[in-house]
Order: structure tokens, then sequence, then C-alpha cells
């Protein structure tokens, strides 16, 4: 009779034992938000899915561009494989509502410091310095910004790449506006517009495509200096310090070197050096 009581009290501490290890869950890297997917040792990060060279999510689902590419190389730092990545797409105006929700643990995809952004969220890099640029026709005589006085301009409705070049270089410059980056490209290539403006590296990624491979040139005016950041959220040192001295891993050992050719060449793409970490250029 005594033995059947230790039993059952012994019993009874097992169970207590594992319900505190059900209620408690797994304290495990990632899982203190839903940037973990389900609690299987999966990583979501944000990219954009539109952008050539930068992040597109192509039709049978893969991902390519740059900014996946540095993404793949500091999820694989942080511990996670190819496959344990979640791609999310974050289009620019809900960049930071995702980082502060947890839907991401972090976001790379074409993400600009700035001061105002830095009031929100946290900014690892930058891990490449882009410029506002042109985009023409390899045979075009558009060679610096004047020569847009009287041409047809091309950028996206509601951006301010299109407006600044007007503004300060060429005021007769015709303004044109469409829905997107793709439809100005469209345009360029039929001759409805004569330049596209945006970064220097989404116009190198769109001009690296295989269907406009060498039939663009960008005009190198560097009208802009645009460093990208890697997005983390408010507060989150330890990913923001380990995804720093991954950048700078992913530069020494020539990675990032690696993913710019592979990425912006075809369409020679003048990139500049690989940013400092910490060094924002004005």
């Amino acid at each position: 009779m005594k033995l059947r009581k230790v039993t059952a009290a012994s019993a009874a501490v097992l169970a207590l034992a594992l319900s505190a290890t059900a209620c408690g869950g797994d304290d495990s890297k990632d899982s203190d938000s839903a940037a973990t997917a389900g609690g299987g040792g999966k990583i979501k990060v944000g990219i954009k899915y539109d952008q050539p060279g930068l992040g597109l999510k192509e039709p049978d689902g893969s991902f390519s561009g740059f900014d996946v590419d540095v993404a793949t190389y500091l999820a694989k730092e942080l511990g996670y494989e190819p496959g344990q990545i979640e791609f999310v797409e974050t289009k620019s105006a809900d960049r930071e509502n995702a980082l502060a929700r947890g839907d991401v643990k972090f976001i790379a995809a074409t993400y600009s410091i700035t001061d105002e952004r830095k009031q929100k969220v946290d900014f690892a890099g930058p891990y490449l310095l882009a410029h506002q640029d042109l985009l023409v026709k390899t045979d075009s005589d558009i060679t610096k910004g004047t020569d847009l006085n009287g041409k047809k301009l091309c950028s996206v409705t509601g951006s301010t790449s299109a407006q600044n070049v007007r503004d300060t270089i060429a005021p007769k410059a015709q303004l044109k506006e469409y829905g997107g980056y793709s439809e100005c490209i469209a345009a360029l290539q039929s001759g409805a517009v004569d330049a596209v403006t945006t970064d220097d590296s989404i116009l190198a990624g769109f001009a690296a495509q295989d269907k406009y491979k060498g039939q663009f040139k960008l005009a190198g005016l560097k009208l802009s200096n645009e460093n990208y950041g890697v997005g983390v959220k408010k507060g989150d040192t330890e990913t923001l310090n380990k995804i720093n001295t991954a950048l700078e891993k992913m530069v020494s050992d020539k990675s990032w070197q690696k993913a710019v050719e592979a990425n912006f060449g075809p369409a020679n793409y003048q990139n500049e050096p690989a940013p400092t970490i910490g060094n924002i250029v004005k």
C-alpha cells in the first residue's frame, strides 16, 4: 500500500513537470516573436517581391536578387540554412510596422537609412550605397542631367525621383508617371520615354534582365546618396550586432562582391565599394 502511494506521488510530480514544460514553451532562438514560423526553426525575413536584381519572386516561387543573397547570407550567420528561411513581402509603406509587429526578424529591401526611420527601427549596415540615376538606351545622347530638358522622363506615381530631377537640373523635362518601374522600362524600350529615374541599383536590376540585356545603360549621375540598411525591431540589439558582424564577414570573404556582380553585372553597374558599418554617406 505504501509503495502505491509513492508511485502515485511520483506520477503527480511527473505530470506537473510535463505540464510546466508544455506551458513554458521553447526558449530557443527566435521563439520570442512571429518571426519564427510555428516554432519549427524557421526565420521570417522581409524582402521586396517586385524588384529584379534586388528582391524578386520568380514564377516558380523561388527568389532572386542582391537583397535576397544578402538576407540568405545573414540568416545563415544567425544559424539558419536556406530551407529554413521564409521570405515575406514587405512593401515600403509597411516595413516599420512589420518589424514592430514581429512579422519578420529583419528586413533587407532597398531600405534606405534615414533619421526619420531610425526613430522607429534600428538599422544594421549600411550594406550598399546607391544613388539616384537615369537609365537610358545604349545609343542615347543623354549624358548629363541638363540633357533631359525637352525629353520625356519616367518614374512611378508618387515617387519624388523624377520631380527632384525636374526641380533641380532639368526644369523643362516632361514628366511621365506610371504605376510601376516595369511599365517605365517597357516605355523606355518602346521609345515612349527617353529616360527612367530611381535608385541606380533598382535600374541596374531591371536592365540586367535577360529580355533587356544590352539595351540600356546607366548615365552615372549620382543625384543622391541612398544608404541601404538592414532593418531590425527597435531595441533588438542582439540581432543588430550579429547582423553587423555578418555583414563585415560577407565583405571580407568576397561574398558581397560576388553578389553584386551576379545581380547587377549585366547592366555594367559601377557600384560603390562596400560601405563601412555605421558610416552613413549624406
